[in-house]
């Protein structure tokens, strides 16, 4: 048994095609593969536990008190990063009525255990009765991104 390729004379015409397509693309797609293997081998060996993070969202009534929220829960370190999402409508129901209100959004990165001081912040610098904080666990991420929000907020 012989293992290599087949002399040329031995290949047909659709045959010297085919490897010939096939030599190309192995080629072409090594570089591809390459890449594709070497983030995927970056971006599992920074190690980062699911929930340790967390994103958290308030509702605003206007960008002032959006700005100040945003600014104060930066500044105490409460958080690494909030995005301010302007010009969203809420539809809620209120005392017993539907209301729709235009409303900004704080988008807010922190770690999971900051969540009750930042909620506590909220509560106590909101104008609302009842302001809204909720948040949701990150679970993966860019972990150069999540390992940045990690050296910003401390523990």
């Amino acid at each position: 048994m012989r293992i290599g390729l087949p002399s040329a004379d031995k290949l047909q015409g659709g045959s010297l095609k085919a490897l010939a397509v096939t030599v190309l693309l192995g080629v072409f797609m090594f570089q591809l593969l390459r890449t594709v293997g070497l983030r995927a081998f970056s971006m599992a060996s920074e190690t980062y536990t699911s929930g340790t993070h967390s994103a958290a969202f308030v509702t605003c009534p206007n960008d002032t008190v959006a700005k100040d929220l945003a600014r104060g829960i930066v500044e105490k370190k409460l958080a690494a990063c909030v995005n301010i999402v302007p010009a969203i409508t809420s539809v809620y129901e209120w005392q017993g009525k539907i209301e729709e209100d235009n409303e900004v959004l704080l988008m807010i990165k922190t770690r999971s255990s900051k969540v009750p001081a930042l909620a506590e912040y909220v509560r106590s610098n909101h104008p609302y009765e009842v302001a809204e904080v909720i948040s949701l666990p990150i679970d993966q991420g860019n972990p150069p991104y999540l390992k940045w929000i990690g050296n910003v907020v401390p523990e």
